[in-house]
């Protein structure tokens, strides 16, 4: 660790999609800015996610600011496609992060000045960006009798492809975005999968009627929630409709309305549910017990399982680098920073970016809401530097 601490004027934490976004727009604007990122890459969690997954957006509302994805791109960037834009994002505008530092407290000093401390160094800033991730830290809860299961027991983030799964049984916990996907790839893999679903949920088609649902979603975004939330409701209805024969429920809410108020992306369905349909991913409800062998599920039926895949989500984890104190200010119940930034002296200079989810697209967002920031910060008085 070194002894003196390091001086900047705005210090941006993580190097993926938001915090580049947030490196753009200050070199944009020729102000100056330091960026560190707690791996050895840029956009790390791009690199380490599944194989098969893709911007559920279309690139032409995808891109970060000031540099669109080239034209070539296919309408829904690959895995890969993202890593690669990232890297020319960074290249384009010389945005060079100081790799390996783990954020390990962040906190106001009694001079105004927001104190970093990281594994091995200390920054000292004016202003501080925390664009930690949306999804930093894995949710990985113990199910009950967890540890008499014989198979293998991985959370998604270890997943990469079906190829280790095949001709086996598999259970995926979860029916969110990523668990929907890797049940769809173990099957195309060969495996046997089975989707254990605990909550009614809403799901949408990617595509409907051959058309992106993105650039229908930003257009219905111009009109009163209402009107949005009968719109959306109707294409659901259209698209996907009544799955409870094969042990889906919807809640009683449209996906509009679970975006907006419960800030919970819905199910984008990419050909999982003809999959279920056509009875190759079974469904199931909740997990009661793990056996040897086996699972129980709360609907008092046993299938065997040779592994279970945890499709269980991540959390920001950001109570852990700013403290009690801090994290009663400016975080939600769920963990989350409720504003971009706040409008008290005891908080001036420190925002938080990418922690939202717009009904629009999340790197859409990021790119709308770190313009926000940049003219917050432009405009804010500027404190002489230490």
């Amino acid at each position: 660790m070194t002894d003196q601490p390091v001086y900047c004027d705005t210090l941006i934490i993580g190097a993926g999609p938001a915090g580049l976004a947030m490196a753009g727009q200050l070199a944009h604007h020729k102000q100056p800015f330091t960026i560190i990122e707690a791996s050895e890459h840029i956009g790390f969690s791009w690199r380490t996610h599944y194989d098969r997954l893709h911007l559920h957006t279309v690139k032409e509302h995808s891109g970060l600011p000031h540099f669109p994805f080239p034209d070539d791109t296919p309408t829904y960037p690959s895995r890969l496609d993202v890593v690669d834009y990232l890297e020319d994002y960074a290249a384009h505008f010389g945005i060079a992060p100081l790799f390996n530092q783990q954020v390990q407290q962040i906190r106001r000093q009694a001079d105004g000045q927001w104190r970093v401390q990281t594994g091995t160094d200390t920054f000292l800033a004016r202003q501080v960006i925390v664009a930690t991730g949306y999804n930093r830290v894995p949710n990985q809860p113990e199910l009950p009798g967890q540890t008499n299961f014989r198979g293998i027991i991985w959370h998604s983030r270890d997943y990469r492809n079906g190829s280790p799964f095949r001709d086996e049984n598999v259970l995926v916990v979860g029916m969110g975005n990523t668990g929907t996907e890797l049940a769809l790839d173990l099957y195309e893999y060969g495996a046997r999968p089975v989707i254990s679903v605990r909550s009614p949920l809403n799901i949408v088609k990617r595509d409907t009627y051959g058309r992106p649902a993105q650039p229908t979603a930003i257009f219905l975004s111009q009109f009163p929630d209402w009107l949005y939330d009968l719109a959306s409701g109707l294409s659901q209805r259209l698209g996907v409709g009544d799955l409870s024969a094969y042990g889906l429920q919807k809640p009683p809410y449209p996906p509009s309305y679970q975006i907006r108020k419960l800030g919970k992306i819905p199910v984008i369905d990419i050909g999982t549910v003809d999959a279920i349909k056509a009875g190759h991913i079974g469904v199931k409800p909740g997990v009661q017990q793990i056996n040897r062998e086996s699972v129980t599920f709360t609907d008092g039926s046993e299938l065997p399982f040779d592994a279970i895949i945890l499709a269980t989500g991540y959390r920001p984890g950001l109570q852990t680098l700013l403290g009690d104190d801090l994290s009663a200010q400016v975080l939600n119940e769920k963990g989350y920073a409720r504003q971009l930034w706040f409008d008290t002296p005891a908080l001036a200079g420190l925002c938080f970016l990418g922690f939202a989810t717009p009904l629009t697209g999340i790197l859409r967002g990021v790119r709308l809401d770190s313009e926000k920031i940049i003219k917050h910060l432009m405009t804010s008085a500027k404190a002489p530097r230490p």
